[in-house]
């Protein structure tokens, strides 16, 4: 049991919960702060509940008052200035400051795998990524400068029972059950690493409140690395799918119908990620990822079952893969 403080901002995410709830499991004092305007997923009782708008520093400022904690940890940190006033708001007011990065921000595509932490931080592709990026030379200037406290997280895909890995979430599942193609970028060969957030959990909350992880960054991941085809198979068996129809399509090709699609594809999706785990287990050795996807996403499927409400079909989306499987298919 640690005692140490905690304060989550943000802590109802599909990362951020299951992060909560092993926190508290691990015998930490956790605070969570957010809007509360949303239902988001459950919180432990155990946790202390702060409510405030992040962006209004105004009421942050009244909210937290005098308080201090050991570590504290922004899950909705995505602008340079977002964290340059973290920076102006905790230092001086705890030993931790953990930035939730993004793998998305290594060398894209990267030239060697595994990605390692030392892979060099460059994405051409995707703006999410390249404030990411900018977000942690600031953290490091003013870890250098200033001795402010920060350990850098960088999750890849990392997925709870609600979040299905291909685009459109449920529309993928929908199509594959009513005898659709889905839309596999490239061949479907390029490998991609999927984590379940309960194992992220673990080996994240091993880094909290460690002096060994300050001015540090880390990857968090699971060592499992299915291909594209793989992926959509094993969602299919799941979803009770026998005969499953694949159109690939090219990476630029979807870019060039839907922007915002191509984006997440070029800048991320569509490179082989397989990532190495050895810096984030030379600080937490207990780290060992235990949920394969075959079982996560039975886990999904099931949540699914169980909330027809959340079964929507983006019928844009659900349009724009009809035309993409007519021009492709072979």
């Amino acid at each position: 049991m640690t005692g140490a403080s905690v304060l989550f901002i943000g802590g109802s995410g599909v990362i951020s919960a299951a992060c909560v709830r092993e926190a508290v499991e691990q015998g930490f004092d956790v605070t969570v702060l957010n809007r509360g305007t949303t239902g988001g997923r459950p919180i432990p009782d155990q946790v202390t509940r702060l409510q405030a708008d992040v962006s209004d520093r105004a009421a942050l400022a009244e909210v937290l008052g005098d308080r201090r904690w050991d570590v504290v940890i922004n899950w909705i940190a995505f602008t340079p200035d977002q964290v340059q006033a973290d920076v102006e708001t905790f230092a001086g007011r705890t030993r931790q400051y953990v930035f939730i990065s993004s793998a998305s921000a290594y060398q894209t595509p990267a030239t060697h795998l595994p990605i390692t932490e030392s892979t060099p931080l460059k994405n051409p592709y995707w703006q999410y990524s390249r404030d990411k990026i900018a977000c942690e030379e600031l953290l490091m200037q003013a870890y250098r400068e200033q001795d402010f406290p920060v350990t850098i997280i960088r999750p890849s895909h990392t997925y709870d029972e609600t979040k299905l890995p291909l685009t459109g979430g449920w529309t993928a599942v929908a199509r594959m059950r009513a005898g659709k193609p889905v839309i596999i970028t490239g061949d479907g060969s390029s490998l991609w690493t999927l984590t379940n957030s309960r194992d992220f959990a673990v080996g994240f909350t091993g880094l909290l409140d460690n002096a060994s992880a300050i001015g540090e960054a880390f990857t968090i991941t699971s060592d499992e690395a299915p291909t594209w085809n793989q992926i959509a198979h094993e969602i299919a068996a799941a979803a009770g799918v026998d005969d499953l129809k694949i159109v690939h399509v090219p990476a630029d090709a979807i870019n060039a119908v839907d922007p915002e699609w191509g984006a997440a594809l070029l800048g991320d999706k569509a490179n082989s990620s397989v990532f190495d785990n050895s810096k984030v287990r030379s600080l937490v050795p207990w780290y060992r990822p235990r949920i394969p996807y075959r079982q996560g996403v039975r886990e999904v499927i099931a949540w699914y079952e169980a909330h027809p409400e959340e079964q929507v079909v983006d019928e844009r989306l659900d349009g724009l893969m009809d035309e993409l499987a007519e021009r492709w298919a072979v």
